[in-house]
């Protein structure tokens, strides 16, 4: 037996931790110990100051609920979902493939089919646009039936969670893509909105003096057999936060502005948007999502 010092704790841990059968778990924890390990050495963490940090993480975990994830909601705001989320994204994906943005906090399993054409907008009221467009491959190919799943906030800002009973399903739909994969759907258009700001991850944001603002934008995940699964969502150019979105959800390529002259637009004399997704062939280790769980509802959206 030796005494440990503040560098041979590290090798300790880690090999007291060698025996692990899973070999992905015993590289993942390998690889967390050192570098919690490394960033308690570097910022000199004190004890009361650890004992703080186990304090948030508990109010945290209090603060989930079936219908609230605070724990997905920190990641989101340390930008770790999105950093998750690019490297999946870089693992297999063909470049022609549409980019990914987070699932978000509000997806919800088995929301209600509508036709195409129809709207999301269930008990919700506002100005209307319409979405519409094609679903293909990366040759280009369409992609038959494809089924598109969306969400979102009200002309309020809310989700139907928050705006309602969480019996009632609102801002959200299924349909299916016709034979040339091209779909369209009417919606209500939804303006930017906080974060949830009364928890810990709020708190947090609060004393970084960020502004914890999240851009308009619709959620969007597509699904076909033999491709991947894509999760992803539109971005409303107009909106004040576009280029400081609190959980880092925005690409360049998934910003959109609606448009009243669109000659293609299904539905004329509402202001449009067309935008045309592409989805990837399955690869192997393909599939999961930061979020994904649709019993463990996120609230940053």
């Amino acid at each position: 037996m030796k005494d440990l010092d503040v560098n041979d704790i590290t090798e300790a841990v880690i090999e007291q931790m060698a025996t692990t059968p899973d070999p992905r778990l015993r590289e993942i924890m390998e690889a967390a110990v050192r570098h919690l390990h490394a960033f308690a050495r570097e910022v000199k963490l004190t004890p009361d100051e650890w004992l703080k940090g186990i304090a948030f993480l508990t109010a945290v975990g209090q603060a989930c609920t079936p219908y609230r994830q605070e724990f997905i909601l920190f990641s989101d705001t340390i930008g770790l979902s999105r950093l998750v989320n690019v490297m999946h994204d870089a693992q297999g994906r063909e470049a022609a493939g549409t980019e990914t943005s987070l699932l978000g906090p509000f997806f919800r399993e088995k929301a209600p089919e509508i036709a195409l054409g129809g709207t999301l907008a269930h008990v919700s009221k506002g100005p209307e646009i319409v979405l519409y467009g094609q679903v293909t491959n990366a040759e280009g190919k369409p992609v038959p039936g494809a089924e598109v799943d969306v969400w979102q906030t009200n002309a309020e800002g809310l989700y139907d969670l928050q705006a309602n009973d969480p019996s009632v399903m609102d801002m959200r739909g299924r349909l299916r893509c016709d034979a040339e994969g091209r779909f369209h759907f009417r919606t209500v258009r939804p303006i930017g909105y906080s974060i949830p700001m009364d928890g810990p991850v709020g708190e947090l944001v609060r004393k970084q003096n960020r502004h914890g603002f999240r851009p308009a934008h619709i959620h969007i995940l597509i699904a076909a057999p033999g491709y991947r699964e894509l999760v992803t969502a539109l971005y409303f150019a107009d909106d004040e936060h576009v280029d400081s979105d609190t959980v880092f959800g925005v690409s360049k390529s998934l910003v959109v502005s609606p448009s009243s002259d669109l000659p293609d637009a299904p539905v004329p004399g509402i202001p449009s948007i067309r935008y045309d997704f592409t989805l990837s062939r399955e690869t192997d280790g393909a599939g999961g999502r930061v979020g994904s769980d649709p019993s463990k509802l996120v609230p940053a959206g």
